[in-house]
């Protein structure tokens, strides 16, 4: 049980800018699926609801853990993560084009997002326990590139081309702050560009039809309006219809006359942004900002390392997912599958981001008891 003393250092400000983004997701996916329905509340409504609230359930019983316990099973849970990521090809199910979900009856799980946050721990530890913190080489970065390889590849090969690519987002930022020589920064961004352009003549034939005209959509969305670019075009024309003040909630045209593709749930930025304009994309953003800037004084204040690493691991988590999808939506990005975070429809993204809410408020609450 959590003591009182502990109780008494809950993050609230933490906990109510999440309740408020979540409460704005709610409101955006009814606003999403009203076309739809027309005379009642869509069942994707009340299943997130459901989500959030079990989400919530499940955030508050870690703190009952001390993050530091998480350590000890940092290993266990990785390996569990990737056998679940190994099942997904043999009893997931299809859905839109992607075997990424594993059916559990009342729940369709999908791996590759409990994948993140087993990322996170694993990392965490192995620089914890490194003999020599805040300055690795090149060779000290073969055992974090393998741990994020395995599971990337794994989940590229859903295929999910958006959670292997925050995987490695997230990879790189936990790497940078645990520390990295700046002769082995330059060395691998060199090896990076070089990669990209090497990989993307090789690879390019390997990518999946649909994934090559995302590509070629993102460079030139109008050679194909009513195809590969219809989702992108779609998009932006609802984000500029919002303008300044917005259309009003349940008046975006792009979104009630189904326009808008996927819109409650990759493309649910577009919906809020056609409904409340400027001024709700801006105010939204800020929300976020505000929550990334709580968690990084969480981690500016963590008693230990490996408290500060699983901090910053899901304050990156939360940045580069919000971004990655603003950015796709707003055609400044290629398009892929990723959520928005506490906002999109989604009840493995959902109850993934909140247990990262969870670790943020245990190492803030837990800072007093060292």
């Amino acid at each position: 049980m959590v003591n009182k003393r502990l109780a008494q250092h809950v993050d609230w400000l933490l906990l109510l800018l999440v309740a408020t983004i979540v409460s704005m997701g709610l409101a955006t996916v009814y606003s999403a699926t009203y076309a739809q329905t027309q005379s009642q509340t869509s069942q994707l409504v009340w299943r997130q609801a459901i989500w959030a609230g079990a989400g919530c359930v499940l955030m508050f019983a870690l703190l009952i853990v001390d993050y530091r316990k998480l350590e000890r099973f940092a290993y266990v849970i990785y390996v569990g993560v990737v056998a679940l990521l190994v099942l997904v090809p043999v009893v997931g199910f299809l859905s839109g084009g992607s075997r990424r979900w594993i059916h559990l009856g009342f729940f369709a799980l999908q791996p590759s997002e409990l994948a993140k946050l087993a990322l996170i721990l694993v990392l965490a530890r192995f620089f914890h326990r490194d003999t020599a913190p805040g300055s690795h080489g090149l060779k000290e970065l073969v055992v974090p590139a393998l741990l994020f390889a395995v599971p990337a590849v794994l989940t590229l090969a859903q295929p999910d081309l958006g959670s292997a690519a925050v995987l490695g987002f997230v990879c790189m930022s936990l790497v940078l702050i645990a520390g990295l020589r700046w002769r082995s920064m330059l060395s691998l961004v060199l090896v990076g560009l070089v990669g990209v352009f090497v990989a993307g003549q090789s690879l390019w034939g390997h990518l999946k039809p649909y994934q090559q005209k995302r590509i070629l959509t993102f460079l030139n969305p109008e050679a194909d309006p009513l195809g590969a670019g219809y989702h992108l075009i779609q998009s932006k024309i609802a984000v500029g219809s919002g303008m300044f003040w917005g259309k009003g909630f349940l008046h975006g045209t792009q979104n009630r006359l189904q326009f808008l593709p996927e819109q409650h749930t990759d493309f649910i930025f577009s919906v809020f942004a056609e409904e409340w304009g400027f001024v709700g994309c801006a105010t939204l953003a800020l929300l976020y900002a505000a929550v990334l800037l709580r968690g990084l004084q969480i981690v500016s204040r963590a008693k230990d390392r490996f408290g500060a690493l699983i901090a910053f691991g899901v304050v990156s988590l939360i940045f580069w997912q919000a971004f990655v999808n603003m950015a796709m939506t707003t055609g400044l990005l290629p398009v892929v599958g990723i959520t928005l975070p506490f906002f999109s429809y989604g009840g493995s993204s959902m109850i993934t981001l909140l247990l990262g809410v969870g670790i943020l408020l245990n190492v803030s609450m837990r800072r007093f008891t060292f």
